[in-house]
């Protein structure tokens, strides 16, 4: 059974930065497309920034220069670090696959960015 396991959240400043981990079981990071994901109060859940195999990131507009994606195929985990956050980026963070994310998402890990 396919588990992931959100870290790294929290509450920081606007301009500051987070850097969220992901644990998975059951799955081989390095051989799927891996995807963070969030989802603010009220709206739905969103894919801001994917991982292909061959390591290389992709981001949302609203992302873009600020998140940086990577992967840890040791340890078999991936991150997200986020730096010059803002206010709108006020979410719980996911992990999972991409573009067809499994059926077991994890807790999530709260980012609350605010003064």
């Amino acid at each position: 059974q396919v588990q992931f396991v959100e870290s790294g959240g929290g509450l920081v400043q606007p301009g500051g930065s987070l850097r969220l981990s992901c644990a998975g079981s059951g799955i081989i990071f390095s051989k799927n497309i891996m995807g963070w994901y969030r989802q603010a109060p009220g709206k739905q859940r969103e894919l801001v920034a994917k991982i292909d195999v061959g390591g290389s990131g992709t981001y949302v507009d609203a992302v873009k220069g600020r998140f940086t994606i990577s992967r840890d195929n040791a340890k078999n985990m991936m991150f997200l670090q986020m730096n010059s956050l803002k206010p709108e980026d006020t979410a719980v963070y996911y992990c999972n696959g991409s573009p067809l994310p499994w059926a077991s998402w994890g807790q999530g890990t709260q980012v609350t960015v605010s003064s």
